[in-house]
């Protein structure tokens, strides 16, 4: 009898877990870990991936390292970093969707179950330092005074910096976090910059926990920025750097970042440029706000690199940079999120209060919970609007979609689908001991965000648990990566999956299989949903997905399908919170609800 390949996924993990000390040396000469994520970044959004934003530290580390090509994330905030942080399928950590409702079904609570162990959790266990600064978003609460049990110390870091929700203001984040305890930029006892801006601080506090980390044993560090989602943000030195930088609008760059990322061999020589999906750039009425926003998203990335870059210069200075390994990637692929659009049509603003009384600035110790706050602590109205230049703390906005097109190239969709759009990641690997490769070496083998747990753990040593605190765990996911730290091939029997929002697709191979969901209703208030036909691709030649095979192959089609299905009864995908219907299909569907279709 076959083997399902999502079965013989963990029993191969089991093989690939053993500890890489024979590689490594003695224990005390365990490298150190690094793990950076960011946010809401597209595919091409690095110079070491096709892009004109300068990121001259992350292209070193790549230069010097390995980039992956064809790894994937989760496509959606939550969900990747339960991912992440686990080695599981987010459902399997019971977060299925998001942590602002508990549905009350395995795979959709609102925190993560006792039944998963984070990388910290872990490695801790193996004798390393666990510290973390930047974005957690694994929790409930983020209220003083309530449950913790599923904030960063409890989860196995023994130091935290950060927020606790999803994004925030950059000039006055929502849910500000010191270890256990809510703050404010003004009352942190611990952090007094002349300038607070979130970017910079989450890189502050890294580099102080490495400096004040106990030096008698190796450290794993998650630095999980913000950058790059919305609010478009940054100090004004920061922008003009940037000043006519993208006036010559989306569709002339996105051609130029295609040709980039072919001469660099992050996409194939004969790669297809999906259609763009807005109007064009000629038929923009905004342009110079529109520009504006583009121009703070690059320097939004460009303030995360310089960061990495401190970090990179603090290992230098204590002489463990050779024996660190660093590990970058991101949550989900550039967002057609309409934040801050203003109006019905676009016109300019002042962000809603939910009541009046949001209106009053808050007190320097009075904790910021608001995401999107109406009012800044010094009593500026925060706008919205098409029009409205980008960069300021009175401002609140997202770039839009066909920024985000911009992102994604070559690929199409964005986050929330699981479209190579949503769901495509740079990941690049850097570690001078252990890594002996070419410069600017490539690898082409297919990953995913769950395989880092097992290949941290291998390289930490670290035993992957049966049981912790007394709770069965899952066992993980994942595999490990370190066969390609030489270019050896993964097993072929591996399957990828995703189920997202409805959206589902499955990788095994060269074929990729993809099932978009229609889900009715506002945001997060969804009663049911649509699945549309299953779509199949030849990823081998065809990575943007562009031309469906199902019609040629239904004998893949239906066993992948089956595969799908199994794997989704065996992970808590099913039962979902919304219902199927089956309404007449649109096969014209191609935006989220929360989409501006025509734009």
């Amino acid at each position: 009898m076959k083997v399902p390949a999502f079965i013989l996924t963990g029993l191969l993990c089991g093989l690939l877990l053993q500890p890489v000390a024979a590689q490594t040396g003695p224990a005390h000469n365990r490298p150190n870990i690094i793990l950076i994520m960011s946010d809401d970044m597209g595919y091409s959004d690095l110079g070491c991936y096709g892009s004109e934003i300068s990121t001259p530290n992350l292209d070193s580390l790549a230069m010097t390292g390995l980039r992956y090509t064809r790894f994937h994330n989760m496509g959606h905030c939550c969900p990747s970093r339960a991912a992440l942080m686990t080695g599981l399928y987010p459902h399997q950590t019971g977060l299925g969707w998001m942590t602002g409702t508990n549905f009350h079904l395995p795979g959709f609570t609102d925190e993560l179950n006792e039944h998963c162990v984070t990388i910290a959790e872990v490695l801790k266990t193996a004798g390393y330092a666990t510290l973390m600064a930047g974005k957690w978003h694994l929790s409930h609460n983020i209220h003083a005074g309530g449950p913790q049990h599923d904030w960063p110390l409890q989860r196995g870091f023994e130091k935290f910096y950060g927020i606790l929700t999803g994004a925030g203001n950059y000039y006055d984040p929502a849910s500000l976090c010191r270890d256990n305890t809510l703050i404010t930029p003004l009352n942190d006892p611990e952090y007094h910059p002349q300038h607070f801006y979130f970017t910079n601080a989450i890189t502050d506090n890294a580099v102080r926990f490495m400096q004040e980390r106990p030096k008698d044993k190796p450290f794993f560090m998650y630095v999980a920025y913000t950058t790059a989602h919305w609010p478009m943000q940054a100090p004004e030195e920061a922008i003009e750097k940037y000043k006519g930088k993208y006036d010559a609008g989306w569709d002339v760059l996105r051609r130029q970042r295609f040709e980039r990322e072919k001469a660099l061999g992050v996409i194939d020589k004969d790669a297809t440029l999906s259609p763009s999906d807005t109007h064009p750039w000629a038929e923009e009425k905004d342009k110079a706000a529109m520009a504006r926003r583009m121009e703070t998203y690059a320097a939004m990335i460009t303030i995360m690199d310089q960061g990495i870059g401190k970090i990179v210069d603090e290992l230098k200075k204590e002489g463990i940079f050779d024996n660190t390994v660093i590990v970058f990637l991101q949550d989900n692929g550039g967002n057609a999120e309409g934040t801050g659009f203003g109006g019905p049509e676009g016109e300019t603003r002042p962000v809603v209060p939910k009541n009046a009384a949001a209106l009053k600035p808050l007190g320097k110790d009075e904790v910021q919970y608001a995401i999107n706050p109406p009012v800044t602590r010094d009593g500026k109205r925060v706008m919205q609007g098409k029009n409205v230049m980008a960069g300021p703390a009175d401002t609140y906005l997202a770039y839009l979609k066909p920024w985000g097109n911009l992102s994604n190239t070559p690929f199409r969709k964005y986050k929330n689908f699981v479209y190579e759009g949503g769901v495509a990641t740079p990941l690049i690997i850097h570690w001078p001991d252990g890594i002996k490769a070419e410069r600017g070496a490539v690898r082409t083998q297919s990953g995913h965000e769950i395989d880092l747990m097992p290949t941290i753990a291998q390289l930490a040593g670290a035993k992957y648990p049966s049981v912790y605190k007394g709770n069965e765990i899952t066992p993980v996911s994942g595999i490990s990566l370190i066969p390609t730290f030489e270019d050896k091939p993964l097993p072929p029997e591996r399957a990828i999956y995703w189920s997202h929002q409805a959206n589902r697709a499955m990788l095994m191979g060269k074929w990729k299989i993809v099932s978009g969901g229609i889900l009715n209703g506002p945001y997060g208030k969804w009663k049911t949903y649509v699945s549309l036909p299953w779509q199949l691709y030849d990823m081998e030649n065809d990575r943007s997905e562009m031309r469906d095979l199902s019609a040629e192959h239904p004998d893949i089609v239906k066993k992948m399908a089956a595969m799908w299905d199994k794997w989704a009864h065996s992970t808590n995908v099913y039962p979902m919170p919304w219902k199927e219907v089956k309404p007449p299909l649109r096969p014209d569907y191609m935006s989220t609800p929360w989409e501006y279709p025509d734009f």
